[in-house]
């Protein structure tokens, strides 16, 4: 899989990652769209393709010390061919050459064991609800 990542609202990069997205999060888990598209600018938006066509995508707000992992999502028919797992290696790699220690998320419950899978452990945070699913905080230190 191929990843590349932008800042840049207009690019094509940018549109898959929301056309991603909108497919997984608004017409598959009828979140509002007023919900998921939030925070934009602030986040630097990365998208998974294989055989260039965008599969996965994620994003990175960056915090103190590290980076909030946000909008984590794979087209239906491409869960299950480890993308994911290839998505988050990007992500942390991108995170180190930014001397960033810190991934820190927001885990869907039904993917928590995912998240721990790739090294995250849930923080003390109790559990909370976005856009009406239930969420707990995880975090994954970097070395």
């Amino acid at each position: 899989m191929e990843i590349r990542h932008t800042t840049d609202l207009s690019s094509p990069v940018y549109q898959d990652a929301l056309n991603i997205r909108k497919t997984v999060f608004v017409q598959e888990q009828q979140v509002p769209l007023e919900l998921e598209i939030e925070n934009e600018a602030d986040t630097i938006h990365f998208v998974g393709y294989v055989e260039q066509q965008p599969v996965a995508t994620a994003r990175l707000l960056p915090e103190a010390g590290g980076y909030h992992v946000q909008r984590v999502a794979i087209l239906k028919a491409q869960r299950g061919h480890e993308y994911g797992r290839e998505l988050f290696a990007a992500l942390e790699a991108y995170a180190r050459q930014q001397n960033r220690l810190v991934l820190t998320l927001g885990g869907q419950d039904q993917a928590l064991g995912f998240y721990q899978r790739l090294g995250f452990s849930q923080t003390a945070r109790p559990g909370f609800l976005d856009a009406g699913i239930p969420h707990h905080e995880m975090q994954k230190k970097l070395s």
